[in-house]
């Protein structure tokens, strides 16, 4: 396990899927249910297919598609703003009504778990309380 500071934000193909009413497509799910990290980090991790990436209190974790990308630094994983991402974004605000979408403190590990779809994936944390 590693640790990490998640960045996120919206991608052209994120946004196009996402305004077009198109978040329970496959698209979508291969389009957002990523996680891009530095070359030498995801060589580190065991250049695995999928990660799972889990909350800084270990409270919360979503498994994602691993790929790595020469733009990010060491240390650092970029995820699409989407509900992948925001299921690990630290929900603390600081009295700013947004949270920590850039440099949220994460840990991945190398994953076999499968990636769930949008849907899925709210069904599975609406029914966690339950």
């Amino acid at each position: 396990m590693m640790e990490f500071l998640l960045n996120t934000g919206s991608t052209i193909d994120e946004g196009r899927l996402a305004k077009g009413g198109n978040k329970l497509t496959e698209d979508y799910t291969q389009e957002c249910a990523v996680c891009k990290m530095n070359p030498a980090d995801f060589a580190a991790l065991g250049s695995p297919q999928k990660v799972t990436i889990i909350s800084r209190d270990c409270r919360r974790k979503v498994t994602v598609f691993a790929y790595p990308a020469k733009s990010l630094n060491p240390g650092h994983i970029f995820m699409p703003r989407a509900i992948w991402a925001n299921v690990v974004v630290d929900p603390e605000t600081f009295s700013t009504g947004s949270p920590l979408y850039k440099g949220s403190p994460v840990m991945a590990e190398a994953a076999d778990d499968e990636v769930l779809n949008a849907g899925d994936l709210v069904n599975k944390l609406y029914r966690r309380g339950k």
